[in-house]
């Protein structure tokens, strides 16, 4: 088994996803160079840009994010997206690894509404993933012109 299912990562998925926590994003990341064992590696308050700021350019890891965003003055919305990070350092056979190993990650982090496939940090801006995530809710006044 890959790990990501121990109660260190339930219990951040369930803080994450609390209307009651503050916490609103995970990382989950390889527990070693070789193997699928993944651990906890970071929870935190500061949304995307938090998160963007403690991926390695050398791993694969996981993350899952909360997003609130406003739909007007008078309410606003909150969303999930799973983060599939694959650094530009990242050895080949890891590569190769994460679209099976990303399977498990997803069953734990099922509740999402947009998967984010970020090489780059600047994947994970703000303004980008909330575009996405209006698109995923059916939000989109716009007829799909963003």
């Amino acid at each position: 088994m890959s790990g990501c299912d121990s109660p260190e990562i339930l219990a951040a998925y369930d803080a994450v996803r609390s209307d009651k926590d503050e916490t609103n994003w995970l990382l989950i990341s390889y527990a070693s160079a070789v193997g699928d064992k993944l651990v906890l590696t970071g929870t935190g308050t500061g949304g995307l840009p938090e998160l963007a700021a403690r991926l390695d350019h050398g791993q694969a890891q996981y993350a899952y994010v909360r997003v609130e965003y406003a739909n007007d003055t008078e309410s606003k919305r909150v969303k999930f997206a799973l983060v599939i990070w694959i650094g530009e350092n990242t050895k080949v056979m890891r590569k190769a690894r994460v679209s099976i190993e990303s399977g498990a990650v997803k069953r734990v982090c099922a509740h999402h509404s947009i998967q984010v496939d970020a090489r780059d940090r600047g994947d994970l801006e703000e303004r980008d993933v909330v575009t996405r995530l209006r698109k995923a809710g059916g939000a989109d006044y716009n007829g799909g012109r963003g």
